[in-house]
């Protein structure tokens, strides 16, 4: 199947699993993971109607970026090295990587000195898996309010990476876990205005995530195909 192909596929497998949740499929994004991939593949998902792209490293996305001739969003996606900020701040328009006071603290200093405002989402590592970037759940609040009242930053919501290689009912648990989580921030009176965003689910569970509450979704493998 081309790249358009997958991508319709994949809009109708959202909307069946908003459908069966009760919710519309139009608040759900599609982000593409670009990781790997080339512009060529890129401008054709772009084609295709996607609006939304993420990417992993700052140098891959320095070398790709610049070649798009697309008015298109660019998410930094991966964990984000301080000594990359300063490039990274040019680059994109999302970091929905945010995991500690440390990063926020850098990428408030960059984006003022560079007059802009980036959107920003805080990873949470709801597994708990030691490998995995993200604050914990018990401190998403209090990272969240620290970031809210950094210059240059403008926090949109929670971002999380369910565990790899489990069933889908520790993969449901998980993303059940991160709606609950969520939902508690905007029952939050200083912070409701500010979660508007849950990112979670990928091309082996975005279904589940969807069904789970979901409103953006990030994928690679399902729209460009296996890595090479």
């Amino acid at each position: 199947m081309s790249i358009a192909e997958n991508i319709k596929k994949i809009h109708q497998e959202i909307n069946d699993a908003a459908i069966d949740a009760g919710r519309d499929a139009s608040d759900i994004i599609l982000l593409a993971v670009t990781k790997t991939r080339t512009v060529d593949e890129i401008l054709e998902a772009a084609e295709a109607g996607v609006f939304h792209f993420g990417e992993n490293r700052v140098q891959e996305a320095s070398d790709k970026i610049p070649e798009m001739n697309k008015n298109v969003v660019w998410h930094m996606i991966g964990p984000l090295q301080t000594n990359k900020s300063k490039l990274a701040v040019t680059l994109f328009e999302w970091i929905d990587s945010i995991h500690s006071q440390k990063i926020a603290d850098v990428l408030s200093s960059r984006a003022v000195a560079a007059g802009r405002t980036l959107k920003v989402l805080i990873q949470v590592n709801i597994s708990g898996e030691q490998a995995k970037s993200g604050v914990t759940p018990a401190d998403v609040k209090k990272l969240a309010k620290y970031v809210v009242e950094k210059d240059g930053l403008e926090l949109n919501g929670l971002m999380t990476i369910g565990s790899f290689g489990v069933t889908h009912d520790v993969t449901r648990s998980e993303y059940a876990s991160m709606r609950e989580l969520f939902n508690t921030l905007r029952d939050d009176n200083v912070l409701q205005a500010y979660m508007n965003v849950l990112s979670m689910g990928m091309s082996d569970d975005y279904r589940i995530a969807v069904e789970e509450g979901s409103t953006m979704v990030r994928i690679g493998t399902s729209i460009f195909g296996a890595r090479k």
